[in-house]
């Protein structure tokens, strides 16, 4: 379905490799704001391209909601006076219309649209067969299929200039993070589209500049191709999102510290060296499939001996003593807690499927 996707490199002659770092404020306010900003983004090495909101959708009327197209214009100032490739989000065909009107280069389907396939049919048909990089965040709930599925309704319009951008997911829980990472879920994209681009936005899952250097450097350790940072010359003042923004130069100091690791050496010694601890991985994991089977095993004949009995499948104080034994052993080991829980989480939740499903 996606096989036809072309690398980055290839997507403007301003690219020359696979990584694309795009920066500016969440929303365009002013042409001073816009052009001091583009022109302290420029003077950054690794930047490619900058970004501005001009229509902003908002949870709930009353804010800024977005300058309009004569963001567009100062957009426009932008790409002539810096020379970058000029970004924006869209939500309607209607906005398709304008910023190709304006020759915007990447536009990129905001979270709340991408959880809608009606409104995401109709902008990839607005942009069928166009040239433009069109970038898709994911939907604000952690549903892959979703996500997917909107990916894959632009490339089915002939867009071959097409990447991911990963923002994180809405917390149901108060996190220190405005937004869940959950990491697994953009490993599993990478798994089926391997040739798809993802490019990280650390400013929509920190929240906070306190985070983005943290969440920009596990993206890139995580081979993404790039990331989109919001920058503002005076974060303060912004009409949106004023605490997630950071000024050009401090992106400037965070980007030198960043790494981008290879995925792949031509050192010998260190592929023999992996190739070691992944045969031990590979011999644990064997013995851990094999524990889990014993494991599955008794479980179904408690459930046969609980039925036989009249006794209840779910047995809350059983239930506490294991999470409470495991995660005390688990800290013994220098094991994460939270992973560890998950991990009992889910075995507990098998166990009692098993129990639940009678003799077997």
């Amino acid at each position: 379905m996606l096989t036809q996707l072309l690398p980055i490199s290839a997507w403007s002659k301003q690219l020359n490799d696979e990584h694309l770092f795009i920066a500016g404020p969440c929303s365009a306010e002013s042409r001073t704001q816009m052009l001091e900003t583009a022109h302290l983004i420029r003077n950054i090495p690794a930047i490619r391209a900058f970004r501005a909101g001009i229509w902003k959708p908002r949870t709930r009327p009353g804010s800024f909601e977005g300058i309009g197209e004569k963001g567009l214009e100062w957009l426009r100032e932008v790409k002539q006076e810096t020379g970058l490739l000029t970004a924006t989000e869209v939500a309607y065909p209607d906005h398709v219309e304008k910023c190709l009107q304006y020759d915007v280069d990447i536009l990129w389907i905001g979270a709340r649209t991408t959880g809608n396939p009606f409104s995401v049919q109709e902008i990839a048909e607005a942009l069928r067969g166009s040239d433009k990089i069109i970038l898709v965040k994911n939907p604000t709930n952690p549903d892959l299929d979703l996500w997917i599925g909107a990916i894959e309704r632009f490339a089915n319009t002939g867009i071959t200039k097409l990447g991911a951008i990963h923002r994180g997911f809405y917390p149901f829980e108060k996190t220190r993070l405005r937004n869940i990472p959950k990491w697994e879920l953009v490993i599993e994209l990478k798994r089926l589209y391997p040739n798809l681009p993802i490019i990280g936005d650390p400013s929509h899952i920190a929240g906070s500049p306190d985070f983005i250097e943290e969440i920009s450097q596990k993206a890139l350790d995580l081979n993404y191709n790039g990331l989109m940072i919001e920058s503002h010359i005076t974060p303060k003042l912004a009409k949106s999102d004023a605490a997630q923004q950071v000024t050009p130069a401090w992106l400037a100091n965070m980007l030198e510290r960043l790494q981008i690791r290879t995925e792949i050496s031509d050192n010998p010694i260190i592929i023999d060296t992996l190739e070691q601890f992944r045969q031990q991985i590979d011999s644990i994991d064997h013995q851990l499939i094999e524990l889990l089977a014993q494991r599955c095993d008794i479980s179904r004949k408690i459930g046969n001996y609980k039925h036989e009995h009249n006794l209840s499948i779910f047995q809350l104080r059983r239930w506490e003593n294991i999470i409470q034994s495991r995660i005390k052993h688990g800290k013994e080991l220098n094991l994460p807690e939270e992973h560890l829980s998950k991990l009992l989480q889910t075995i507990h939740k098998m166990s009692i499927q098993l129990q639940s499903s009678g003799d077997n």
